[in-house]
């Protein structure tokens, strides 16, 4: 469990099942994520977290207000040879404008370089997705360059911007 500034990052649990159907069921989650979740695909999704832990090949958290799930981040890999991980987040609507996002982000990437001995972090999302930009911005990832059509989305390809965050740099 991480704690910082009046959110937790908690390992994901039965019973948060709800939070994930709720996200993937609001459009703009289920744009930049291309995929909808029902509540079968959700309690597998809850699971599928403890055994990445175990087999440390990635690891997510529940990000929570009052033990209630607003939101998600995970290092989505472990790259244990070079140091390097990639960072996914979403948060809900109810819990949107309120620094939710950015707080988990820097809470994490503290976490990976503290405790993992990770090098770099990096996070990348399609250009138009301003407001995920600006979490990485705001949590001390700097914005390295664009990929070029590296998103499919439902609308065709998109570009996607490259942020990252070295162990050395402050956020």
């Amino acid at each position: 469990m991480l704690v910082a500034h009046g959110i937790v990052l908690r390992p994901w649990r039965a019973g948060d099942e709800h939070a994930v159907v709720e996200a993937y069921a609001d459009p703009d989650i289920r744009h930049w994520h291309q995929r909808s979740m029902d509540a079968d695909e959700a309690v597998a999704w809850v699971a599928h977290w403890a055994a990445r832990w175990q087999a440390e090949t990635g690891a997510g958290w529940a990000i929570t207000i009052d033990d209630e799930p607003v939101g998600q981040i995970s290092l989505r890999t472990f790259e244990h040879g070079d140091g390097i991980s990639e960072v996914s987040y979403w948060v809900l609507p109810r819990a949107r404008g309120r620094g939710v996002a950015t707080t988990a982000l820097r809470t994490v990437a503290d976490w990976g370089f503290g405790t993992l001995g990770l090098y770099r972090i990096q996070v990348d999302h399609a250009t138009q997705n301003t407001a995920s930009c600006g979490v990485a911005t705001r949590a001390g990832f700097l914005l390295e360059g664009t990929k070029r059509g590296s998103y499919l989305q439902s609308d065709g390809r998109h570009d996607a911007h490259l942020h990252a965050r070295l162990a050395g740099d402050v956020s």
